[in-house]
């Protein structure tokens, strides 16, 4: 048997409006992200989902109206293998969308800020820009 390699992966919100995507930052990098976190062990994708934006926006997303849009990986060049994966979901939200203590900032980027995300988030917006809702 050979050994199963573990990719880390992410849940994350994809909420565009106005032609515009919510992205965040993390204290003490440039690199801006979609919101989202890591699983805690035995969460679902809409438990993650929830738990992350509620600690890092101070905003509920409605599991309910949870829609997958893609699940996006980062491959290393060396030998292709997935490096990283992003599950992203739309979804419905209530409250404010303001940054709380765990990240350092919020902000709505178009397809021309694609170059201040990470590569993973960069294969999202490239999927926006494609489909039209992100010009």
């Amino acid at each position: 048997m050979g050994n199963i390699e573990v990719v880390p992966e992410k849940v994350a919100w994809v909420l565009v409006r106005d032609g515009r995507v919510l992205v965040t930052r993390d204290r003490g990098v440039e690199v801006f992200y979609l919101p989202g976190g890591m699983r805690e062990p035995g969460e679902s994708d809409a438990e993650t989902l929830a738990r992350e934006i509620t600690e890092e926006l101070r905003s509920r997303v409605d599991p309910a109206t949870m829609v997958h849009v893609g699940t996006f990986e980062t491959r290393r060049s060396s030998d292709g293998r997935a490096e990283f994966r992003m599950i992203c979901y739309t979804a419905e939200h209530t409250g404010p969308l303001a940054a709380s203590g765990e990240i350092a900032e919020a902000d709505w980027f178009g397809y021309g800020d694609r170059a201040r995300v990470s590569p993973v988030d960069q294969l999202v917006f490239d999927m926006l820009h494609s489909s039209g809702r992100l010009p």
